[in-house]
Formats: C-alpha cells, structure tokens, sequence
C-alpha cells in the first residue's frame, strides 16, 4: 500500500479505506480504556492527525506503550471521520510500528518551549517544531511563486557563477576561493603571488550574480539568476548573513520605471501566492507571531508603493527632531531606521526610494543628467526596511570606464562588462531581491537566522 500524505488525508474524505502512513509522534496520551491516542505528523502540513492504537494490537504492551515524542513511526489503518473536536478525520490503527526510536531522556524537543537562539543550536532538529517546518514550507512556496512569475512572462533562467574573479559591489567583503597555502607563500611584502593558484588568479565566492546577468541579458532579453551569494562582513545584526539566497532579474531595453514596475509587481505576486497556498502556514505565524500578519500583508498587494526620490526622502527625515540614532544627512545612505520610518509612519506602506548619490552607489548604475545622482531604486517594506536594491545600468563606454576608475578599480577586471558597451548596446536595468528578508517579512520572524535553513554567519559553521 503506497505511503499517503498526511496534508492529503485531512482534506480527504474517503472514509472507510485503507491507508498507510509514516511520520514522527508528536504527542502520545494513553488511556486507561485500553487505547493510545497518537498524534503523527509528516513535515507535509503544520497540522497532525491523530492515530487511535487499541491494546488489541500484538505490539501494543512491547512497543505502542513505549513510543514517545520523536519517535518514527509506519501506521497502517482505517480513515474514519473524528469525533473530537478541532480534527475532521483521524485513523483507526490496525497496525502500528517504530521504525526509529528517540530516546525521551535525550531527545532536545520535548513538550515546553524553546528560544529561537536555543533551537539554532540544534538546527539539526529544529525543523520538527512547528514554527521552523512552517518556514521551510513557506520558502518552498516562494521558491516556486519566483520562479512562476519569471517563467510566465518569458525569463530565461540563468546559473551564474558562484566563484568568480569580479566584485560586482566594489567592497572588500568577500570570501577568497584558494588552492593555496597562503601563509607559506607571501613575499616579503606580505603578498601572495595568485599566477601559481588554480585559476591564476584571484578568485573569492560571488555577492552577485548580476555582471554574468547582464552578458545574457545582452543577448537573450530577459533573464534571471536564483541563487546563493556570499559576504564576508563582520555583522551580528539580525539583518545579515554571510550566505544568504538572491532573485536577480535583468532585462534589456528597460529603464528605471520599468524596473520598479517589475519589482512592485514581483513582490505583490509572491505574497499573494504564499496567503493563497500557505494558509495553516501562514495562520499560525499570524496568531503567535504578528497578530496583523495577515492584514498587512492583504494591505500591501492591494495598495501601491510610494514612489520618491533620494532628496525628497532626505527631506522628510531631516524634518524628524528626535529617535534617530544614525544622522540624516545628503550625501549619506539612508539607514534601516530611517527606511522604516518612511515605511511605517509617514506613508505606511511600501516606499520605493529612487535616484541617490552617485558616491554612496555602486560603479555600473546609470549616471543620470545631474552628475550627482544615479539611476537607483531601493524597495522598503515596512518592519525590514530595504528587501530591494537595483538600477538602470550605465550604458555608455566612457561612462563606465570613468565610474570604474572613480571607484579605484581596475578596467581591466571588467574589460568583459565594458565590452558590452561597445557592441550593441541598450538601455537595461536589474535588481536583486533579498530571499531571507522577504521570507522575514511574510512569516514576521525577527531574525533572518530563523528563516533560512542552516544560517552562516561569524564564528558559526556548525552544520
């Protein structure tokens, strides 16, 4: 007999057949009636369904008595509607079997509460709490609403590189890729000749797959990476990671107002597709995580995000007195405190900053006519602040060279990227949406250790 889904089995009702199912026992009560009543859940809902053992079973003193929580077990038995209340269908064991024992003096998941920073300690098992399986299903979610909307409107999926030789931000914060012995082989001026390295040269893992996006924009139209990213800041904060998931889309022959249309439509898409196909999901982080969860979230698809540039954002917060920690200043970045702000009190939905300093940004985005300013985007969400960051790419030759050397790197790093500029080329912008922080957003979870599976961040490479 095939092995059902318990997600399936709650919503069946095809009562009196034989089914076979396998999870592990959340709970066991039994009863002095001569019967054990078993919760079993599979990891394919939030939800359990409640297995009745009677003492009739020939395993039932040996092995059903001495199940506990975290046990693994095979049930074969009968669908009947429930009678108890909160479940529609439960099954009638016929033939119940331990395929894995947990001992109950050990197991770390008992039955009280654990802190979030306790079960990081355990990522190896916290997937079996409800809050960290509702996650996973989530992302899974999300993974698939991303990859939908790119696919219907005629992306190209692209692999980019994870190793690479550029820094496609222009900051030293990257992890270095290495064959090498590295202490036994710096000169005397504390260098490392990289010409006897694998690749001849310097290589460390991307922070993103954007530059290797825009050759096959290029040549494609659209298309866009899904992938991991790296980097390798000192930060504690629970905003960062130093392995983290980015959605990067490129396209040619788009300007800035068609990258924001994109991404407003992007970010709506994938909420809505999280509350229609998450639902007990997405219930229980509303009812203990963010009592407004829900509503919010309905409030965004359905509103439009605020559209504003970089000085007139500036201007808002210069009028604010007191509560920042970070001053407001033009010519400075805009902070998460500031972002949230803007997001949370003075429009109260989602804000798309555009057009900032060109020194503040990184050396591809396009130079607008001012010479001071880029053709910039940032999408903030309320409670995490910037899920969003991308561009209108410079797409003139002369430009660039001079915005690569302004940021004191080499052309000849980039000789690749300039040529895309010199034959053909077209107005094209991209953006990359933070993965980690989106799935904050929609599950309300503070910290973005929670939302991914194993986190990496400093000093923390446990699994």
């Amino acid at each position: 007999m095939r092995r059902r889904k318990i997600a399936e089995l709650l919503e069946s009702a095809d009562f009196g057949s034989e089914v076979t199912i396998m999870g592990w026992v959340r709970t066991k009560r039994d009863s002095k009636g001569g019967f054990s009543f078993l919760e079993i859940n599979d990891g394919s809902t939030i939800k359990n369904i409640q297995v009745i053992a009677e003492d009739k079973l020939a395993n039932y003193t040996k092995e059903i008595l001495k199940l506990t929580t975290g046990c693994s077990v095979m049930v074969n038995g009968v669908l009947v509607e429930s009678p108890g209340k909160g479940q529609r269908v439960e099954i009638q064991g016929t033939d119940v079997k331990a395929i894995g024992w947990a001992d109950p003096d050990t197991y770390p998941l008992q039955k009280k509460k654990h802190s979030f920073e306790y079960l990081r300690t355990i990522a190896h098992l916290r997937p079996r709490t409800n809050t960290f399986g509702a996650v996973a299903r989530i992302r899974n979610a999300m993974t698939y609403a991303i990859h939908t909307f790119f696919q219907e409107r005629a992306f190209i999926y692209l692999h980019s590189p994870i190793i690479t030789g550029s820094n496609c931000e222009g900051a030293g914060d990257m992890f270095k890729v290495t064959t090498l012995d590295l202490q036994s082989l710096r000169n005397e001026d504390g260098e490392v000749d990289f010409r006897e390295d694998f690749f001849g040269k310097p290589a460390s893992l991307t922070v993103s797959g954007q530059l290797e996006a825009e050759v096959y924009a290029l040549a494609l139209g659209s298309v866009y990476t899904f992938g991991p990213t790296f980097r390798a800041e000192d930060s504690n904060t629970y905003r960062h990671l130093a392995e983290f998931w980015m959605v990067e889309p490129e396209m040619a022959f788009c300007d800035l107002k068609g990258n924001i249309d994109l991404a407003e439509e992007l970010v709506k898409s994938i909420l809505a597709y999280a509350l229609k196909n998450c639902k007990d999901d997405m219930g229980f982080f509303n009812r203990f995580v963010g009592k407004d969860l829900i509503a919010t979230i309905d409030d965004i698809i359905t509103s439009s995000f605020v559209r504003l540039t970089y000085t007139e954002a500036i201007k808002i917060l210069s009028k604010v007195t007191e509560g920042f920690e970070f001053p407001v200043e033009w010519g400075k970045d805009i902070q998460s405190e500031h972002e949230r702000y803007l997001c949370e009190v003075v429009f109260k939905r989602p804000v798309v900053v555009t057009d900032y300093p060109k020194e503040i940004k990184p050396f591809y985005m396009k130079v607008n006519k001012d010479g001071r300013t880029v053709k910039a985007m940032d999408v903030l969400l309320p409670d995490v602040g910037e899920i969003i960051g991308g561009s209108q790419r410079e797409d003139d030759y002369e430009t660039l060279l001079n915005r690569i050397k302004e940021m004191n790197l080499d052309p000849a790093d980039y000789w690749w990227y300039l040529d895309l500029r010199k034959y053909g080329t077209v107005v094209h912008s991209g953006f990359g949406l933070g993965f980690e922080r989106l799935i904050q957003f929609v599950t309300g979870l503070s910290n973005i250790r929670d939302v991914i599976p194993f986190p990496r961040t400093p000093k923390n490479l446990d699994f």
